[in-house]
Order: structure tokens, then sequence, then C-alpha cells
């Protein structure tokens, strides 16, 4: 290979260097994208912890679901099949013993500790009120929590129709039975009480806008002054 063809080699690969480069330059004039302030999807570690969390558990409801609607329709066999669980404690027919606990019988509409052959947990005895409905309710949900310091160990009735059914079972058991509540009236009574609540946030978040907008005023007003006085 003499030196003319290896001149003609190095011409030719210069050139295409030259020419990559000026290809560069020009598509870089061209096309000049902008960067970012800060970055579409921001990434960060504390984003990242936070979508790696593990799902939070559904909060426990504050109270037991409330059982008024259902005693009418109450099934009275499914209550003696839940009172079964008491059964080693409570004795539930007319002048039968106290067991560990106390005989149950007349307990809808009793006092609370009302039975004077009976010890009762100091919380108990001091309690005051009458077992309602309601009461029973909130008691055979959680009794530790209703009543501080009773001596009744059982861990309550997380279903709605299981309190339902042995509390109207109950009820059955007394002299003069408390009238069934009607559900039409309970649930007409729930509807007001939601209306009610619904009216009162209602006002409340005016009352806060009404707030917001005097405080605002008052300090456009103050600007004002100031700017008034500097003049």
């Amino acid at each position: 290979m003499n030196t003319m063809e290896i001149n003609k080699i190095v011409a030719g690969v210069i050139c295409a260097v030259l020419l990559v480069v000026v290809v560069g330059k020009v598509g870089s004039a061209l096309v000049s994208p902008e960067e970012l302030e800060a970055p579409v999807y921001p990434f960060s570690e504390d984003v990242m912890a936070g979508a790696n969390a593990p799902a939070a558990a559904p909060a426990e409801p504050a109270g037991p679901e409330p059982i008024l609607a259902m005693l009418a329709s109450a099934d009275m066999g499914e209550g003696e099949k839940v009172f079964k669980k008491c059964a080693s404690c409570h004795d539930v027919e007319k002048g039968g013993p106290n067991k560990t606990g106390p005989n149950l019988y007349g307990i809808v509409g009793a006092a609370f500790a009302h039975k004077d052959d009976f010890s009762y947990s100091d919380g108990m005895a001091n309690h005051g009120g009458t077992w309602g409905f309601e009461e029973l309710n909130e008691f055979l949900y959680k009794p530790r929590d209703y009543i501080d310091g009773t001596k009744m160990s059982f861990g309550g009735l997380k279903k709605a129709e299981d309190r339902a059914a042995v509390i109207a079972w109950l009820n059955t058991k007394s002299d003069n039975p408390v009238a069934l509540p009607d559900p039409a009236a309970v649930e007409a009574a729930q509807a007001a009480e939601e209306a009610v609540d619904e009216a009162a946030e209602a006002v409340e978040e005016t009352v806060d806008d009404a707030a917001a907008a005097v405080e605002g005023a008052v300090e456009e007003a103050g600007d004002a002054v100031d700017a008034a006085t500097a003049q």
C-alpha cells in the first residue's frame, strides 16, 4: 500500500469524525430539552417508604352495634342457645340459685346489683341505673369495658344478632317482661338523630367559614391602614 492510499484512508476517517461532530452539534441546537426544577415523579425515600408500608388495620368500632330494632324479630331459640355460654355461671329460672354470677331471672328492667343475696363487685354495686336493652347490649359486648372491675370474666358477644337474641330471650324470663321496641319507631329515631348530627356539622362548618372570612377582612383592613399611614 503506497503513501497516497494511506493518506486517502486517513482523510476519510477524519471526514467521518468531523461529520459525526457536526451532526451532533446541529442536533443539540435543534433539540435542546429544558431541565426540570423537580422530577415529575419524585420517588424519594419517604414516598417509597410509604408505598412499601403495610396497609393499616381497619379501626375497631367505637362500641357495639345497636340492637333495639332487632329485638322484636329476634329468634328466641337462638337466644336460648346463646345463653348456654353463660349457663355455667348463671341460673335464669325463677327461684333458682346464684352461681359464680347472680341469678338472672327478671334481669331486664331490674336495677344494677339488685340482688341482696349476691356479693357484687364494687364497680357493679356503685354503677347505678337499670338493666335496659341498651345497657345489656353494651355490657354483653365487652363486660370489662362497660363495668370497670367487674368479676365477670366472659369476653363478650361480638355479633349483634347474638346479643339481640339472648337479650330478647332473657326478657321472657320475668314476671313482667319489658315491651320490645317497635322497629319502625327505632329506625325513625335513628334517622332523626343522624339528621340532627348532620345539621350540627353543617352549622359548625358555616361558623368556621364565617370566622375565616372575618379574620381575612380584618387583616385586609389592617394592611390598608398601614399603607395609608405609610403615605
